[in-house]
Order: C-alpha cells, then sequence, then structure tokens
C-alpha cells in the first residue's frame, strides 16, 4: 500500500522545520515533487502502519537523513503485535520427556532424614541422571563418607 500524499506532505513539512537549510540542501536543485515522489515511493510499505512513520519523525537523528536512513529508523518503530511463535510439540518426545520427569522426580522425592539430606540429595539426582556440576558430587560423596569404589559408579 503506497503512503498517502498527505502523510508524505505533512513528513515533509516536519522535516524542513527540523532540519530547516539542511533539509533543503539535501534535495538539493532537484523538483519537490520528484523527492516526494521518491519518498512515496521507498516508503511504500508503511501506507498502513503510519504508526511507524509516526514514531521515525519523534525519534528523528541529529543530521537530515535521506530516504534510506529514514526508512530504516521507521522500521525499527516498536509494534503493538505481539509476537507470534508457535512450535507444535513432537507427541512422542513429549511422552518420553514427561516419563523421564516422573522418574526423576521420583527419584529425587525418595524420602532422606538427617542432617546429611542434601548429600542424599545430590546424589540421588546425579543418579537418575540429571547434570549436577562434578564439584558438587564430590562433596556430597565426602559428606557421606562414601568410598572410592562407590564413586566409581555414581561417575559412569
Amino acid at each position: 500500500m503506497s503512503l498517502p500524499t498527505q502523510a508524505i506532505d505533512r513528513m515533509f513539512s516536519r522535516l524542513q522545520g527540523t532540519y530547516g537549510a539542511a533539509w533543503e540542501r539535501s534535495h538539493g536543485a532537484t523538483p519537490l515533487s520528484d523527492v516526494k515522489a521518491v519518498w512515496g515511493h521507498e516508503l511504500s510499505g508503511f501506507g498502513d502502519k503510519l504508526k511507524m512513520i509516526a514514531w521515525a519523525l519523534e525519534n528523528l537523528p541529529e543530521r537530515c537523513p535521506n530516504v534510506i536512513e529514514f526508512r530504516n529508523l521507521a522500521r525499527r518503530a516498536p509494534t503493538d503485535e505481539p509476537l507470534q511463535i508457535a512450535v507444535k510439540a513432537d507427541p512422542e518426545q513429549v511422552a518420553k520427556e514427561l516419563l523421564r520427569l516422573g522418574q526423576l522426580r521420583s527419584q529425587i522425592a525418595k524420602p532422606v532424614v538427617g542432617a546429611k539430606d542434601w548429600a542424599h540429595r545430590i546424589l540421588n539426582r546425579f543418579d537418575a541422571g540429571e547434570k549436577i556440576p562434578p564439584i558438587n558430587v564430590r562433596f556430597a560423596r565426602e559428606a557421606l563418607d562414601l568410598s572410592a569404589s562407590s564413586q566409581v559408579s555414581h561417575e559412569q
């Protein structure tokens, strides 16, 4: 959809008021109607997105922009449209993950009583296949005074 002529006229009025002589110098001896035609063509994709043009006019750079710079500025305008991210999950993979999480939960939830519950919980999680930092596993084993032979089975 092309940009309405009225929108181009208002935009040029705003740019003239903002940049003054620098704006006039930016298009030199080219007739203003030709300059407007080029701007209308380059901004034709914004015909139904005038809010983006308005945002660009509210966020003008210090230096007088050419039409390409202005178009790029308008493209950076925030939109009111929420991001549409749709990913369909593979039902088979979802079922596998839920099963795995259920197994992990039951292993993690094993009741352990005592002052070293934390160490048992860490090793239960590690045995269930959860990635636990090696230093945490080491400290848990040391806290429980596990022998080197049992450490080997936990590390595999």
